[in-house]
Protein backbone atom coordinates (compact mmCIF):
# COMPACT_ATOMS: atom_id res chain seq x y z
CA UNK A 1 0.00 0.00 0.00
CA UNK A 2 1.95 3.16 -1.06
CA UNK A 3 1.44 6.57 0.99
CA UNK A 4 -0.90 8.24 -0.75
CA UNK A 5 -3.69 5.32 0.01
CA UNK A 6 -2.70 5.07 3.45
CA UNK A 7 -4.06 8.85 3.67
CA UNK A 8 -6.72 8.45 2.02
CA UNK A 9 -7.99 5.31 3.73
CA UNK A 10 -7.59 7.47 7.14
CA UNK A 11 -9.29 10.31 5.71
CA UNK A 12 -12.10 7.68 5.28
CA UNK A 13 -12.07 6.58 8.73
CA UNK A 14 -12.30 10.38 9.84
CA UNK A 15 -15.39 10.97 7.10
CA UNK A 16 -16.80 7.72 8.10
CA UNK A 17 -16.60 8.49 12.20
CA UNK A 18 -18.11 11.39 11.56
CA UNK A 19 -21.24 10.76 9.13
CA UNK A 20 -23.67 8.51 10.21
CA UNK A 21 -23.67 5.90 12.23
CA UNK A 22 -25.14 3.58 9.35
CA UNK A 23 -21.77 2.41 8.45
CA UNK A 24 -20.63 1.90 11.75
CA UNK A 25 -21.18 -1.77 11.43
CA UNK A 26 -18.87 -2.64 8.64
CA UNK A 27 -15.90 -0.94 10.23
CA UNK A 28 -14.39 -3.87 12.24
CA UNK A 29 -10.92 -2.31 12.97
CA UNK A 30 -9.52 1.27 12.61
CA UNK A 31 -6.08 0.66 13.85
CA UNK A 32 -3.80 3.45 12.91
CA UNK A 33 -0.75 0.75 13.27
CA UNK A 34 -0.48 -0.10 9.55
CA UNK A 35 2.83 -1.16 7.81
CA UNK A 36 3.18 0.38 4.82
CA UNK A 37 5.14 -0.40 2.03
CA UNK A 38 6.61 1.90 -0.75
CA UNK A 39 6.92 -0.31 -3.83
CA UNK A 40 3.96 0.61 -6.07
CA UNK A 41 6.01 -0.11 -9.33
CA UNK A 42 4.88 2.78 -11.16
CA UNK A 43 7.40 5.08 -12.41
CA UNK A 44 4.39 7.91 -13.05
CA UNK A 45 5.33 10.63 -10.11
CA UNK A 46 2.33 10.50 -7.22
CA UNK A 47 -0.14 13.46 -7.28
CA UNK A 48 0.13 13.54 -3.69
CA UNK A 49 3.81 13.66 -3.73
CA UNK A 50 3.60 16.64 -6.43
CA UNK A 51 1.27 18.50 -4.46
CA UNK A 52 3.29 18.25 -0.95
CA UNK A 53 6.60 18.90 -2.84
CA UNK A 54 8.06 15.86 -1.53
CA UNK A 55 9.97 13.82 -3.70
CA UNK A 56 9.10 10.44 -2.76
CA UNK A 57 7.04 8.53 -0.12
CA UNK A 58 9.75 7.72 2.39
CA UNK A 59 10.48 11.33 2.75
CA UNK A 60 6.30 11.92 2.88
CA UNK A 61 6.44 9.17 5.77
CA UNK A 62 9.49 10.69 7.59
CA UNK A 63 7.61 13.41 7.88
CA UNK A 64 3.98 12.29 9.07
CA UNK A 65 6.01 10.23 11.09
CA UNK A 66 7.68 13.25 12.78
CA UNK A 67 4.58 14.48 13.48
CA UNK A 68 3.75 17.11 10.76
CA UNK A 69 0.28 17.28 9.21
CA UNK A 70 -0.08 17.72 5.66
CA UNK A 71 -0.18 21.42 6.23
CA UNK A 72 2.66 22.14 8.04
CA UNK A 73 4.75 19.19 5.08
CA UNK A 74 3.05 21.30 2.28
CA UNK A 75 3.81 24.94 4.09
CA UNK A 76 7.39 23.81 4.71
CA UNK A 77 8.24 22.25 1.40
CA UNK A 78 6.24 25.25 -1.26
CA UNK A 79 3.64 22.90 -2.01
CA UNK A 80 -0.17 23.41 -2.12
CA UNK A 81 -2.47 22.08 0.54
CA UNK A 82 -5.15 23.41 -2.10
CA UNK A 83 -3.96 20.59 -4.05
CA UNK A 84 -4.05 18.45 -1.68
CA UNK A 85 -7.14 18.61 -0.05
CA UNK A 86 -8.81 18.70 -3.64
CA UNK A 87 -6.84 15.84 -4.40
CA UNK A 88 -8.34 14.13 -1.52
CA UNK A 89 -12.02 15.62 -2.24
CA UNK A 90 -11.75 14.29 -5.80
CA UNK A 91 -10.63 10.18 -4.79
CA UNK A 92 -13.20 10.12 -1.65
CA UNK A 93 -16.02 11.29 -4.04
CA UNK A 94 -15.38 8.72 -6.39
CA UNK A 95 -15.00 6.05 -3.79
CA UNK A 96 -18.18 6.97 -2.22
CA UNK A 97 -19.74 7.22 -6.41
CA UNK A 98 -18.16 3.43 -6.26
CA UNK A 99 -19.86 2.35 -2.60
CA UNK A 100 -23.34 3.86 -3.72
CA UNK A 101 -22.78 2.02 -7.65
CA UNK A 102 -22.43 -1.38 -5.63
CA UNK A 103 -25.41 -0.73 -3.11
CA UNK A 104 -23.20 -0.66 -0.02
CA UNK A 105 -24.26 3.04 0.74
CA UNK A 106 -27.88 4.49 0.26
CA UNK A 107 -28.55 7.42 -1.72
CA UNK A 108 -29.24 9.32 1.36
CA UNK A 109 -26.08 8.38 3.05
CA UNK A 110 -24.23 9.30 -0.06
CA UNK A 111 -25.61 12.50 -0.06
CA UNK A 112 -24.74 13.27 3.30
CA UNK A 113 -21.32 12.08 2.89
CA UNK A 114 -20.44 14.33 -0.32
CA UNK A 115 -22.34 17.34 1.19
CA UNK A 116 -19.40 17.51 4.35
CA UNK A 117 -16.56 15.97 2.38
CA UNK A 118 -14.39 19.33 1.98
CA UNK A 119 -15.12 20.32 5.32
CA UNK A 120 -13.78 17.07 6.40
CA UNK A 121 -10.95 16.91 4.48
CA UNK A 122 -9.85 20.71 5.25
CA UNK A 123 -10.02 19.74 8.97
CA UNK A 124 -7.93 16.33 8.25
CA UNK A 125 -5.21 18.07 6.58
CA UNK A 126 -4.47 19.96 9.78
CA UNK A 127 -3.98 17.05 11.92
CA UNK A 128 -0.62 15.67 13.02
CA UNK A 129 -0.27 11.99 13.69
CA UNK A 130 2.24 11.62 15.49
Amino acid sequence: MNIKRVMIVGTMVVIMSFGSTALSGSITSACPALKWSFSTGNSEKDDLLEALNQSSDEELYESLYEGKSLHDIAAEQGGDINDVIDLQVSQLAKQLDDRLRSGSITPEQHAAHKAELREIVEQSVLTSFG
